[in-house]
């Protein structure tokens, strides 16, 4: 029997994105599995609806002006949702950038060890107790002066400076200095001091090029008038400013994210000499604990300082301290993160990472009749680290909790109470519940792609393994937990890289360089974000609005007004909304309130003047071509050779459900990487190609899966060589090849396991792998 309807969350009328006015009832105190192929509206339901809906009514009881202070996801387009508890959202995106950001500060583990640094370290005779706001390189007390805390100084040398010493500095030899003005009167005051800048950079003396590039800031004035193209400059009175001072200020104080990325080309990086990159004052690293300073204890894998604070005796506040801490390290290992360390930079994790760690803080707050909504818990987990994973999702069931996840995992879907399936297909043909109800009831749903998996026969490789056409040595790589590592890649076939997380799997194929012989080309395909505003979009990044914007220039209505390209480029003055500045939105500033944005009321969204809009192509104008998915635009520009590759690539990895003008911040880790791919597909390959992908199957639906992957052995069977790092062992088992790493993570990985066919992986000894990849080839 299904559970009493007194204890369901109720929604009426669901609108938002693709849902086509959805009601479904979804049991409360119950682990909730959301299933579909990727763009089905899933997340819409989960995140878009229900948790969207929980967050704006808990807003409502919030202070006004404590509502601006909340980031928040908007009103769902629903008609009613009821029985709904206070709901805690933990996605799949990344921390904030900064390097301060680290696994310790996101879980606050590391507030617990300064503390415990604080009342219990050992310090030396005569030595003040310190606040625990000391052993911090967050704070001012705390941090390194020389570094500021960040445990690495910046400098640069001459080569950086000057790349190419056989010109001279009139011919720009110095390559620090800016082009334009700047440089162009850095080399008159030059040239008025006496130094020759005709003469090539070599050639000039030791002593003349060690100050023109690193001296300090020198007030000069020139002692003539500074003559050039028949006319007079006056004398220059000022401060000489040095490439190298140039470009470390504007590292350092510049707010242009350009000009900063300009100046890191010409800088180095290294561990701070006066904290050896221990990022503290010498003060709080003079106090230890169990023989260790603060800085040593956070660098150790978490199982390993589980141990350091087990080990021995400890009373009183050491004690309670102590104990506290092991508990909170326990709830992190338990899900499979025993190999991160305090100190780990969070923008180094990856997205599935940060989710659990996120999680493990949850599971300590200890709450009560709390959703917990959950965005693909098991990604990047191997099957070994999903088990442990499962524990956790039913201890937050057991403490009262609802617990609803967004899943592909096939043994995460399996174990759920209720699976709620979206569906059929993507974008306008899905958004329709096509079951709601316990998982085996999911049997009798003939038009659910997740039924084909969940029940039927899992696919088989569709072919022995292929013979490799040659051998690439890795090696010796000495990074991360690789230490020495030697081993081998085959050529001209499709390789798995397998292990449990930590294992060292992406710093092997981190390996794999241009220069090695036998690679011509190398394209590395991550699930890094293709922009970071929403200027950046599908269209844009694959090169197809540069086709879209040159056939509406070419339509006689634009012909004859004159119109370019460029007028239909909604980043470009002239052809946007000046009103939005070509957003499609305009900020609305409320009092005692927080900002709110709504549609542009010029152009009600459509980011274009109105002039711009009365141009048409085919019908429609630039607005609403943008507004089409993939899958439209292949039928409606399907006739024109530069549009048909870049959508033919899109549709041939899985993406016919997205819109052309796509927001690049709406689109997710995998998705983005299946953009790049897709851009590289479009190209002219020539040559022998490696391509490295990082679990290309996160996010992807079983049924995604098997485009891609026929995608993959497609290019193997042009000719080229495809790795992809995957914990997906149905994957794994149509590979021709697997490179297992192990045995465990961190410290207890970073060796190859085993190496061969599938086969002979499944069969190996001591590998974590072998008996799932021994499940799927049987």
């Amino acid at each position: 029997m299904h559970p009493s309807h007194d204890g369901f969350v109720r929604v009426r009328g669901a609108r938002e994105h693709n849902l086509r006015g959805v009601d479904v009832d979804i049991p409360r105190n119950a682990l909730v599995a959301f299933t579909g192929v990727s763009g089905s509206g899933k997340s819409s339901l989960a995140f878009g609806t229900l948790y969207a809906e929980a967050q704006r009514r808990y807003l409502e009881s919030v202070a006004p002006y404590a509502r601006r202070l909340i980031h928040q996801v908007g009103a769902p387009a629903v008609g009613e949702v009821s029985g709904m508890p206070p709901a805690v959202s933990l996605e799949q995106r990344r921390s904030s950038p900064t390097s301060r950001s680290s696994v310790g500060t996101v879980t606050t583990l590391s507030n617990s060890l300064r503390m415990l640094y604080s009342r219990a370290g050992e310090y030396p005779p005569g030595a003040p107790r310190l606040d625990s706001d000391a052993f911090s390189p967050n704070t001012a007390a705390g941090a390194c002066p020389a570094c500021q805390g960040i445990g690495r100084v910046h400098d640069t040398t001459e080569e950086l400076l000057v790349p190419d010493p056989s010109l001279s500095i009139r011919e720009g030899a110095i390559a620090a200095w800016p082009g334009a003005w700047q440089g162009k009167n850095l080399r008159d005051v030059l040239d008025a001091l006496g130094h020759d800048v005709d003469r090539p950079w070599r050639e000039l003396p030791a002593g003349e090029r060690e100050w023109i590039l690193f001296t300090d800031e020198q007030p000069v004035a020139t002692v003539h008038p500074v003559r050039e193209a028949g006319r007079i400059q006056r004398p220059y009175q000022g401060t000489y400013t040095s490439a190298r001072r140039h470009v470390l200020r504007t590292f350092a104080e510049s707010r242009s994210s350009t000009l900063r990325a300009r100046a890191e080309r010409f800088l180095t990086s290294g561990p701070c000499p006066a904290c050896a990159g221990a990022r503290l004052r010498p003060e709080a690293l003079a106090v230890t604990f169990r023989g260790l300073t603060v800085a040593e204890a956070a660098a150790l894998p978490l199982s390993e300082l589980a141990g350091v604070l087990a080990a021995g005796r400890a009373g009183g506040t050491a004690r309670v301290l102590t104990d506290d801490l092991l508990a909170r390290v326990a709830t992190v290992t338990e899900l499979g993160l025993g190999y991160l360390s305090l100190d780990r930079p969070a923008p180094t994790l990856s997205s599935g990472e940060l989710q659990r760690l996120r999680l493990a803080t949850q599971l300590r707050a200890g709450l009560f009749g709390v959703v917990y909504v959950l965005d693909e818990p098991s990604a990047g987990l191997h099957p070994a680290d999903t088990e442990a994973l499962l524990v956790v999702l039913e201890r937050l069931k057991a403490d009262g909790n609802s617990v609803f996840v967004v899943e592909h995992h096939l043994e995460v879907v399996r174990r759920a109470d209720w699976l709620v399936d979206v569906g059929p297909g993507a974008g306008e043909h899905g958004g329709r519940v096509l079951h709601s109800g316990p998982v085996a009831e999911l049997a009798g749903v003939e038009g659910s792609q997740t039924r084909r998996f969940l029940f039927g026969a899992p696919p088989r490789p569709a072919q022995p393994p292929r013979v490799p056409a040659g051998r690439l040595r890795l090696g010796p790589v000495t990074r991360h937990n690789l230490r020495g590592l030697r081993t081998w890649l085959p050529l001209g076939v499709l390789t798995a890289v397998t292990g449990v997380s930590g294992s060292g799997k992406s710093t092997l194929v981190d390996a794999i360089t241009p220069g090695l012989p036998g690679v011509e080309r190398l394209v590395t395909v991550d699930q890094r974000p293709i922009g970071r505003t929403p200027r950046s979009n599908l269209a844009t990044y694959t090169g197809l609005f540069d086709t879209v914007r040159k056939l509406f220039a070419a339509t006689p209505d634009a012909r004859r007004r004159g119109w370019k390209a460029g007028r239909f480029s909604f980043n470009v003055a002239g052809g946007r909304c000046e009103t939005c500045q070509g957003e499609g939105f305009v900020a609305v500033e409320l009092l005692f309130l927080p900002t709110t944005y709504a549609p542009c009321p010029d152009c009600g969204g459509a980011r274009y003047a109105h002039e711009t809009l009365a141009v048409r192509l085919r019908g429609r104008n630039v607005a609403e071509v943008l507004d089409l998915t993939v899958e439209e635009a292949s039928g409606f520009l399907g006739d024109v050779p530069a549009a048909a590759r870049s959508l033919d690539a899109l549709l041939d990895v899985g993406l016919g459900y997205l819109r052309l003008g796509q927001p690049a911040t709406e689109l997710s880790g995998g998705e983005a990487q299946r953009i790049k791919l897709a851009g590289e597909l479009q190209r002219g390959r020539r040559g022998h190609t490696v391509y490295v992908l990082d679990e290309p199957t996160t996010g992807l639906h079983p049924a995604d899966v098997e485009v891609l992957m026929l995608r993959l052995h497609g290019l193997v069977d042009d000719g080229h060589t495809v790795v992809v790092v995957e914990h997906d062992m149905d994957v794994v088992a149509a590979a021709d090849w697997v490179i297992d790493l192990g045995p465990g993570g961190g410290d207890e990985g970073g060796r190859v396991v085993a190496a061969g066919t599938p086969a002979e992986v499944a069969a190996a000894a001591g590998s974590a792998t072998a008996p799932y990849l021994a499940r799927a080839l049987h």
